[in-house]
């Protein structure tokens, strides 16, 4: 399909929507973004951190040669291009919270893996928190600001009159071999960008999603220096404001909704006194259901049998280090056949999406 003249309907702008969006308007093609109100999404709930290594075993995460790099240059482009800070490079100061970790980290220090170090002098962070076993620096790290990113492009996009600021409805939705309609406008293709929502999604359903909900609470810490991100067993993000940080997060695999629950908040707010020597106090809770798999890769590319039905998903907590690379991967795919990573290909999953009666 050529697709200069033709027009591309994405459902979700939150990190995959609007990263796919950003390549899509950089090739000159006609898209629309249609998207509704709802706060709690993953996007507008994180915090933006990008972490280079991941896991009690310090593992150094997927394709991080290529991601990161890519993840970093594609935020400061969009960041320019909208005249907004959209990323900040910076370093985790990561407080052991127990031996077993310290040796893990050190472990893999003794192995030369990348991006991890040891703090020189930590002393002075002994004024700000209580720790017992030591510490170690993860850099580069980066923090990407939804906040302000987000709200920019659908700022960008409403001005061209390329946004629907509405819930998604399938039930106003025709997909035939030639062209789709929905709610009587016509495009060429549809990309779903929709996160939790994917795994309802008649065309996608079958995908092996594996969601699982994150909770974080937003406190006003202002003794706390905001130019590093903390981490022990919380991840204390700076956040919009200064003074003001992001505190979380769990997994929970096993939820009746989507809502902040009050054990979290108790047990934030026990951990960080334990931990915070500064005073502090929670003037936020946030909570969303992230799109998670299965195979903890994501799900990127176009339908076996509805060939103009897409799918950028599936990201986990990565949505920010994964999303523009894959944007741009599935982007190249639908204008010019090129090939999307074979572990973040939904070919992979063909068989299965062939059984898909919509």
């Amino acid at each position: 399909m050529k697709l200069k003249n033709k027009k591309i309907l994405i459902v979700g702008q939150g990190i995959s929507g609007t990263m796919l969006s950003w390549f899509l308007e950089k090739a000159g093609i006609d898209h629309i973004i249609i998207d509704d109100e709802s706060s709690n999404t993953p996007s507008k709930t994180a915090a933006g951190l990008i972490n280079p290594v991941t896991g009690r075993r310090v593992v150094t995460v997927w394709l991080d040669e290529q991601i990161l790099p890519f993840a970093e240059k594609t935020y400061n482009e969009i960041g320019s291009f909208l005249d907004i800070p959209a990323i900040s490079k910076t370093s985790i100061i990561d407080f052991f919270p127990n031996p077993f970790m310290k040796e893990s980290f050190l472990k893999k220090l003794s192995q030369q893996a990348p991006y991890i170090s040891l703090v020189d002098n930590d002393a002075y962070l002994s004024e700000y928190f209580t720790y017992e076993f030591g510490t170690g620096i993860i850099s580069p790290s980066y923090i990407v600001h939804l906040q302000e990113l987000l709200p920019a492009w659908k700022n960008y996009l409403m001005s061209k009159g390329r946004f629907k600021n509405t819930g998604f409805n399938f039930l106003k939705l025709q997909v035939n071999s030639d062209a789709i309609i929905y709610d009587g406008m016509a495009v060429d293709m549809i990309l779903f960008c929709d996160g939790a929502h994917g795994y309802t999604n008649p065309y996608f359903s079958l995908l092996p999603f594996a969601l699982n909900k994150g909770e974080a609470v937003i406190i006003e810490a202002p003794d706390l220096p905001s130019d590093l991100i903390y981490k022990k067993s919380l991840t204390l993000i700076p956040f919009c404001e200064q003074g003001t940080f992001w505190a979380g997060s769990n997994y929970i695999w096993d939820f009746d909704d989507d809502k902040p629950t009050e054990e979290f908040r108790k047990s934030a707010e026990q951990t960080l006194k334990s931990w915070l020597k500064v005073p502090f106090k929670i003037v936020d809770h946030k909570a969303a259901v992230r799109p998670a798999t299965v195979e903890r890769r994501p799900f990127v590319g176009l339908h076996p049998v509805y060939k103009n039905v897409g799918i950028l998903n599936g990201m986990g907590t990565k949505g920010c280090s994964l999303a523009p690379y894959f944007a741009s991967q599935l982007a190249a795919h639908i204008l010019y056949q090129a090939p999307i990573e074979k572990d973040a290909d939904i070919n992979r999953h063909s068989r299965i999406l062939e059984r898909t009666s919509v």
